[in-house]
């Protein structure tokens, strides 16, 4: 029973710093934080109330508090602050710049509100994270690339780039409005509406040479969000790939057989038989498989092994030369 009620206490007060951290918070985001029902959440909501806190709530809205209320500043446990740790590791290699330094700042306030043993405890455990990445994740003349994004994002004013496509041998200038940040095969990407092509496209941010703020309104209202926009650019994936592969080299497709279109797998011995869904002309995908082309046997489709050995073929012609 005593449990229970700590249990309840710790979520008044959690309830409490959630409806602090945005102006309005909807029930069913409460409940599904906390995994109970809509009924608790509002015996909760009525028990702050009680309490003095001034909480107003609106049916089909949500609630929030009256303006201005804050509670004293938060004690971080040693463990939440250690989650920011990592969490700072991984700005500093995942990020640009000038995000990193924000986040970086964000985590000296977070550390200054933590007692003294604690501060030790985290100083010494920072000593055995360390994250490394080698892939750029924004041009250097662009240091502040992300904030300058989401700033356009969240004023909805338009931005002009310089962009260098992959194909191009300089940078064009393009004029935009971002609908949206997103991370996919190692790079930071953006979606945006491009007024050069009239229709939407992906930016890759280390591609970026400059990015000019604008006092321009977006002109477009837009029906895409980014979640939406990775969904449909998915290629229909209509062709069934089954391979019998070595168990032990198997564990090594673990990391990227999502990305390929894996579907099931199974035992067969000392092997596995693994099925992926592929779209036609997948050349990724058959590149992928190469890797591995001495400890795979493709069951299905014949045309896969044609493909296969082609590449393999002009490979040896190559080293040949």
């Amino acid at each position: 029973m005593q449990s229970d009620t700590l249990k309840r206490f710790d979520r008044l007060v959690s309830i409490l710093i959630q409806l602090q951290s945005k102006k309005i918070v909807k029930a069913q985001e409460i409940a599904e934080r906390f995994q109970v029902s809509h009924r608790t959440i509002y015996r909760d909501i009525k028990t702050l109330e009680n309490a003095g806190v001034p909480v107003f709530g609106e049916a089909g809205s949500g609630y929030s508090l009256v303006d201005g209320y804050r509670l004293p500043p938060v004690m971080f446990s040693k463990e939440e602050a250690a989650s920011f740790l990592a969490a700072d590791k991984l700005m500093q290699n995942f990020s640009d710049k000038g995000l990193g330094k924000h986040f970086e700042s964000a985590v000296l306030k977070i550390r200054s509100v933590l007692r003294g043993s604690e501060k030790d405890w985290l100083a010494n455990l920072e000593t055995y994270i360390s994250v490394h990445h080698r892939i750029a994740q924004s041009n250097t003349a662009v240091p502040n690339a992300m904030e300058l994004l989401m700033e356009s994002l969240a004023t909805q004013r338009q931005i002009v780039l310089q962009y260098q496509a992959i194909k191009d041998d300089v940078a064009q200038e393009r004029r935009i409005e971002p609908v949206g940040i997103f991370h996919e095969n190692q790079y930071w990407y953006l979606l945006a509406y491009c007024h050069l092509r009239q229709d939407y496209r992906q930016f890759r941010l280390d591609r970026m040479h400059q990015i000019k703020p604008s006092d321009l309104p977006y002109t477009q209202k837009h029906p895409l969000t980014v979640a939406e926009y990775i969904n449909q650019k998915q290629a229909p994936r209509n062709i069934k790939v089954r391979i019998l592969i070595d168990r032990i080299i198997a564990n090594y497709l673990q990391y990227d057989k999502h990305h390929y279109g894996f579907v099931s797998e199974q035992e067969k011995g000392t092997k596995k038989e693994m099925t992926f869904m592929i779209a036609d002309n997948d050349g990724g995908f058959v590149r992928w498989i190469v890797m591995y082309a001495d400890y795979a046997e493709i069951i299905e489709p014949i045309e896969l092994k044609e493909k296969i050995k082609s590449i393999l073929i002009k490979g040896l012609e190559q080293l040949e030369k």
